[in-house]
């Protein structure tokens, strides 16, 4: 569904992609592929994952359908609203709410509480990515929480962050997690920390740095998660 939701990202952005310096490369751009090609790639990974979603149970396949109005809308929301972003958060914060009803049926609060934190995180790295195309998308007039923020998006980008390793650990008692965790969380704030080094000057080559340096973030939640099962 990531793959789908590219797809349809670049066709919404076809006529915008040639006019910022950091997608003007990307396949219809070049017209390596045409817009016809990427709605059928689209539609032929979106009926791939149906079947996937087809093996697991009845509540799981409906919200694989908000799923999909999630992802098919996103890339349509920088015209109309300076919180495009907001909306990424909440199409690929959807696939942990579906893991939960897809393994017990059920959506307990803690779910939507990982919800609220995974799409906080998100609001937070997707600001950063639109900080590098802030000026090109002032001149061709499309939106994002990075203009909204203006002046004080690195501020807003750090409340976020810490509001979402704040839910991380209000989570951690719901499911029994402990110390080896909680020093994840401690290694993900320092991240976050060298990520602020990175865009104080809101250099766009520096702020594509710190939205990249977001994969490790996830990985040390993981892999502490992951340890935090193992040795407890």
């Amino acid at each position: 569904m990531r793959a789908a939701g590219c797809c349809i990202n670049d066709f919404a952005d076809r006529n915008f992609d040639g006019r910022v310096a950091r997608t003007k490369d990307r396949p219809i751009t070049k017209t390596q592929a045409s817009p016809k090609e990427a709605l059928l790639l689209c539609a032929s990974l979106c009926f791939f994952s149906f079947l996937l979603v087809l093996m697991t149970n009845t509540l799981t396949i409906f919200m694989a359908f908000a799923a999909l109005g999630l992802t098919l809308i996103y890339p349509f929301m920088k015209r109309y609203t300076h919180l495009p972003q907001v909306v990424l958060g909440a199409a690929f914060s959807w696939g942990g709410l579906m893991a939960f009803t897809a393994q017990t049926g059920t959506l307990p609060a803690q779910a939507w509480l990982l919800y609220i934190g995974t799409l906080l995180w998100t609001i937070a790295f997707d600001t950063q990515y639109a900080m590098v195309d802030r000026e090109d998308d002032l001149k061709i007039g499309v939106k994002s929480t990075a203009i909204l923020f203006a002046e004080g998006d690195i501020y807003v980008i750090a409340f976020l962050q810490v509001f979402f390793l704040v839910t991380l650990a209000f989570c951690a008692s719901s499911f029994q997690l402990g110390n080896w965790f909680q020093f994840g969380l401690l290694l993900a704030a320092g991240f976050f920390i060298y990520q602020h080094t990175l865009t104080w000057d809101r250099q766009p080559e520096q702020c594509f740095k710190a939205f990249l340096n977001n994969n490790w973030v996830g990985v040390v939640i993981f892999v502490f998660t992951m340890l935090d099962f193992i040795f407890s």
